[in-house]
């Protein structure tokens, strides 16, 4: 096939993809929107960097990386100039086996049609996926390597420093054993691993590298964390979250949510919701439809295989009696979309995106010539697209814009703090704009 068919294909490929999740809302130009890409694209990025002793200079990546564009056969992931890579292995994430993967220059990369722009100066771990990524998927993959840096991991004195801007946006860094955080550039959450040592972990959602520089000192105890306990916050003045919740780390929990709004007459959004459940033995993922809402329209897909996956609307006692384990347990009487699968099995994950057309007057709503969203938005990683048409006069949370190439404007809301973000968004049409009631 030659490179100009390529990337056609994979230029189709994607937008079949787009079409049939955009089936899932309202007719008309406000559905849901996914990119289609003629190069390499990645998602989900999140790294884990384990610093070794600090006379080593060397520090142990875990990185967890999804492979985006349909089509592709293989995944590069850049060695970083300065650093000396060892004991790199791959995994495939959804199967939990090991993949065959080579190091090659810039110029064996940019053969491949999908790396057009690959640096001729910088080398690759060419990863053969176990499958090509589906029309309707993607390939999520586990990269563990070791990096030697001393530019980047060294001590100053009797201090130790880790000074490495990075560029993927969700990371998390474990100091050695028996050290403490003494400098922290970044604002993050500060953890202990179940061995005693002390990690930070942090979302980055602004664009280019996080400047991080760490700086720790060898005083610390050695101690396991004792275990999370039930007890909520006392000051909230309603039922805050657990310990365990509060506590949880925010950068590495993979669920994602992107609302695109449709006109504000019909009180209606669409969104699409992507979700990894780990747990041997599950079968089934159950979205609660929250109060106040109507759900329909719900349809899934099987990120991993490209299946698109059976979605049924009941009860939570209906959902009781259909013997489906969703791995918690739902009040009989919410409201729930069900997405039964295949039992997960040990050592596998899956990974499901699940798409539905909500209506909600209250959280959603015109007021005189303005558009208002107001919902409280509990995961890390959220989004919302105003309508075709409009733009924004007021966000009370902070977010980063960007706009579809439709014209359509997207608002970021990256939430690194374990209570939820409370989004009230207003919107006015554009100038020219019509009323979509013919005023």
């Amino acid at each position: 096939m030659s490179k100009l068919a390529a990337i056609a294909a994979v230029c189709l490929t994607l937008l079949a993809w787009s079409a049939s999740l955009a089936q899932s809302g309202p007719a008309g130009g406000d559905g849901i929107y996914l990119p289609t890409a003629v190069t390499q694209t990645e998602a989900d990025e999140y790294t884990r960097y384990e610093l070794l002793a600090p006379e080593t200079a060397s520090f142990r990546i875990t990185y967890e990386v999804t492979a985006a564009t349909a089509g592709a056969r293989f995944f590069y992931n850049p060695i970083r100039k300065g650093s000396v890579a060892s004991d790199e292995s791959v995994y495939d994430a959804h199967l939990g086996t090991p993949l065959h993967f080579e190091v090659v220059g810039g110029a064996a990369a940019r053969q491949d049609p999908l790396m057009p722009d690959a640096d001729p100066a910088t080398d690759y771990i060419r990863i053969t996926l176990a499958a090509p990524v589906p029309e309707h998927g993607q390939a999520r993959l586990l990269i563990l390597k070791t990096y030697k840096d001393p530019k980047s991991y060294y001590l100053d004195g009797k201090t130790l420093v880790f000074d490495r801007p990075l560029g993927v946006r969700r990371n998390k860094v474990v100091l050695p054993p028996g050290y403490e955080v003494t400098g922290l550039t970044v604002p993050a959450q500060i953890r202990t691993e179940a061995d005693g040592r002390i990690a930070v972990s942090f979302l980055h959602a602004g664009a280019g590298e996080a400047p991080l520089k760490v700086r720790a000192v060898k005083d610390a105890q050695i101690a396991a964390p004792r275990p999370f306990t039930a007890q909520r916050s006392w000051e909230s003045p309603f039922e805050g979250g657990t310990e365990e919740e509060r506590l949880a780390e925010r950068a590495h929990q993979d669920r994602e949510i992107v609302y695109f709004l449709q006109q504000p007459e019909s009180h209606a959004f669409s969104l699409y919701h992507d979700y990894t459940e780990t747990r041997a033995g599950v079968n089934g993922y159950a979205n609660v439809v929250r109060t106040g809402s109507v759900a329909s329209q719900p349809s899934a897909v099987n990120l991993d295989t490209g299946e698109a996956l059976e979605a049924r609307e009941m009860s939570g006692a209906a959902l009781s009696a259909a013997k489906i384990n969703v791995g918690e347990t739902v009040p009989a009487a919410a409201r729930v979309v069900v997405i039964p699968f295949a039992p997960v099995e040990k050592g596998q994950t899956l990974r499901l995106r699940v798409a539905e057309t909500y209506t909600a007057p209250v959280s959603y709503r015109l007021e005189g010539d303005e558009l208002v969203f107001d919902r409280r938005l509990g995961r890390p990683r959220n989004a919302v697209v105003l309508p075709s048409g409009w733009y924004c006069t007021f966000s009370a949370a902070p977010a980063t814009v960007s706009q579809l190439p439709d014209g359509r404007v997207r608002l970021d809301y990256w939430d690194d703090r374990p209570e939820a973000v409370e989004v009230l968004l207003k919107a006015r049409r554009r100038t020219g704009e019509r009323d979509p009631g013919g005023g």
